[in-house]
């Protein structure tokens, strides 16, 4: 939204939750977004590999899936899209919390994808976890991200 867009975001943590494909449908538009769901998403983070099964398919021609080489070791069966294999749970690792595999994801979606701008992401993230009085996960979320952007460009992504 900081970058100008209307976003809107439906999660499903139904029983696959413990150990299979609990998803998020995020919707970035210029236009009004009639629904937030997405029949032929234009990218994929999948974090394990029962999410690139579940969800591999529902990509669109010439979109992007963004996975975690750590976890993932089959290849994307699909010729029509861009690959981005990030090793994840190293890279959150690297910076220092496991639980920051979520902003090393963002920051590698958010370079292959161009959807904003890096430093307003780093912005809302800030703003949004010092409204929350977590201020103190903002250095660690902030090189995450970066981790995640900076990866991408060994991938010939430019």
């Amino acid at each position: 939204m900081d970058h100008g867009l209307q976003v809107t975001w439906f999660p499903s943590y139904g029983p696959e939750m413990r150990g299979g494909t609990a998803n998020c449908t995020v919707v970035l538009s210029k236009e009004p977004v009639a629904s937030p769901l997405a029949d032929d998403p234009t990218a994929l983070i999948a974090m394990n590999s029962p999410s690139l099964d579940k969800f591999e398919s529902t990509v669109s021609r010439g979109g992007t899936i963004v996975l975690n080489s750590s976890l993932i070791e089959r290849p994307v069966m699909r010729a029509d899209v861009m690959v981005v294999p990030i090793p994840m749970n190293e890279m959150a690792a690297k910076v220092g919390s496991a639980l920051a595999i979520n902003m090393v994801a963002l920051g590698a979606y958010i370079k292959a994808t161009d959807v904003a701008p890096l430093a307003t992401v780093k912005k809302a993230m800030k703003r949004m976890l010092e409204n929350d009085g977590k201020g103190k996960f903002v250095p660690t979320n902030e090189q995450a991200l970066q981790e995640g952007y900076d990866a991408v460009q060994g991938q010939g992504i430019e």
